[in-house]
């Protein structure tokens, strides 16, 4: 709410200050794209004015000696007009709402390109190797002993997001009442049915069989108690987690990075961070690899098949069946015209 009053504040209202609501058309808001575009003319005096009333409020009295050079103007970035855009449509459909405006105007960009689709980071097979190695050794042998619930817990939520797909908020309220370990009537193998609870509202997950090892591990091991941390000896208090606890009741972004760092796995060669939600989309880009039904990952993962086929199936090259593409149709024999003669028919000899 605070971006939207200072985008009004310091753009919009300058802009269409004077304007009523009927003036403002697409026109108007396309010369509006292009003024932010423009890079506005200086004032010198105005720099002037304004650099000797920063020195002026020096606490010691001194007055400071402003830099000669301004300060290089830079365009705006397209998120950036959007969002102001935006803001610009939300008070155009309040003025709609109460009768002051019969019609909204078209303010959808008619020049934009269509955006460039980049992928999502993601942990490839071996920098996924690499990680789990990483939080394996870190959990056998902290850097500091006291520490060594929580390297436990974090090896087991790098295992548990990869081989469920959950997101990172979904993970965090999930209890341990919300687990199930079932056999499964299509594979047969030993899974997890999870109810999530998160940004989709109430959904089912069915994990990789890799993930019911894990989920014992988290269930059999004993964790501090909240209510009494220490007992007769000065120790913490252990006990084995109730069904209304939660997996993950505690939060591992300082350690997770510093794992990351270590290998350089941070950032992927595109320069972009990877955090906890690089795991989920390791695990959709492992069953992609892995040629399972595109319908039933998005159901499974609860997204839509448009998502992952747009920021997923598209960069991997596993997903392109070269049978279908690499098609050869036969061409007929060429006959051999020499031997014909102008009828079409083989000359007599």
């Amino acid at each position: 709410m605070q971006g939207h009053k200072d985008q009004i504040r310091l753009h919009l209202m300058p802009y269409f200050g004077k304007m009523s609501v009927t003036k403002i058309t697409s026109g108007a808001v396309q010369k509006y794209r292009v003024h932010r575009m423009t890079e506005p003319k200086r004032d010198d005096k105005a720099d002037q004015t304004n650099n000797s009333a920063k020195g002026k409020g020096n606490r010691k009295g001194k007055v400071k000696q402003n830099n000669p050079e301004p300060k290089p103007w830079k365009a705006p970035a397209r998120n950036t007009i959007h969002n102001e855009i935006v803001t610009l449509s939300m008070v155009l459909k309040t003025a709609q709402r109460h009768g002051w405006l019969e019609n909204l105007p078209d303010l959808s960009d008619p020049y934009r390109r269509r955006s460039k689709v980049e992928r999502r980071p993601w942990f490839t097979p071996n920098e996924y190797e690499q990680l789990y190695k990483a939080t394996r050794a870190n959990a056998a042998n902290p850097k500091n002993p006291r520490f060594k619930w929580h390297a436990e817990q974090l090896h087991d939520f790098v295992l548990l997001m990869a081989n469920t797909g959950l997101r990172p908020d979904e993970v965090k309220h999930l209890e341990f009442r919300d687990v199930v370990i079932v056999d499964d009537d299509f594979s047969g193998d030993r899974i997890l049915e999870i109810e999530v609870r998160g940004k989709r509202g109430v959904g089912y997950c069915k994990s990789m069989p890799g993930a019911v090892r894990l989920f014992e591990r988290l269930r059999d091991r004993e964790r501090p108690v909240a209510d009494n941390p220490n007992n007769d000896s000065g120790e913490p208090k252990l006990e084995k987690p109730k069904p209304t606890d939660r997996l993950f009741p505690n939060e591992f972004k300082k350690m997770f990075n510093g794992i990351l760092n270590e290998p350089k796995l941070k950032f992927d060669r595109n320069g972009k961070p990877r955090t906890a939600y690089s795991l989920r989309h390791s695990y959709i880009c492992f069953r992609l690899l892995e040629d399972a039904d595109i319908y039933q990952v998005a159901k499974n993962c609860r997204t839509s098949v448009e998502m992952i086929e747009k920021h997923y199936a598209a960069h991997l090259k596993d997903m392109i069946d070269t049978s279908l593409v690499n098609v050869r149709r036969d061409r007929p024999k060429r006959k051999d015209k020499s031997t014909k003669g102008d009828s079409g028919q083989r000359p007599e000899a």
